[in-house]
């Protein structure tokens, strides 16, 4: 390898200027001489359009694990050289990721309360539970129309253990969120 000593980074489009000057700050601290701090929506942009020759405006959208971002660029040449202007920024920072595996959460509480007349949103262990396979079943469906989400031996009652078995199709997902 070798030593870096430049660096453009790149920080959350809903970062106000004093996180900005921190997070500067902390690369000079590094040792880094912070040639500019960007928004990773406008560093996604970039990327796009970098090795493009037309001028062109870009639409962006970021949505991440708790916070869903846009940034609209135009991309154009001066010179030779590829330029680009941050034309608007806007999200909100209360919805992402997190928010629809939320979704998917509570969709399997009321379905096991239906049926087994439990709930288990008051069990941090099976909350847990169904927090990991909420998030793994909304990446499933990412690629595939349907998911099968089973959790064994997710609590017990007097009877003796449940066992949690749910299909969720993409339709019922986006529904859901």
């Amino acid at each position: 390898g070798y030593k870096v000593e430049k660096a453009v980074i790149t920080v959350p489009a809903y970062f106000n200027d004093s996180q900005r000057q921190a997070t500067k700050d902390a690369g000079k601290i590094a040792g880094l001489d912070v040639l500019r701090i960007i928004n990773e929506p406008t560093a996604a942009a970039l990327a796009y359009g970098l090795d493009k020759k037309k001028d062109e405006k870009v639409a962006v959208f970021d949505l991440g694990g708790g916070t869903y971002d846009i940034s609209v660029l135009e991309l154009y040449d001066v010179e030779g050289s590829r330029q680009f202007e941050v034309k608007s920024t806007n999200g909100d920072t209360h919805l992402g990721g997190d928010d629809f595996d939320q979704r998917v959460i509570d969709w399997l509480v009321t379905e096991f309360k239906r049926d087994q007349a439990i709930d288990l949103s008051k069990d941090p262990m099976a909350l847990q539970r169904l927090k990991e396979a909420g998030e793994k079943a909304k990446m499933e469906l990412s690629t595939t129309q349907t998911t099968d989400i089973n959790l064994p031996f997710i609590t017990a009652d007097q009877s003796g253990p449940k066992h949690l078995n749910y299909s969720l199709t993409r339709a019922k997902f986006e529904q859901l969120v």
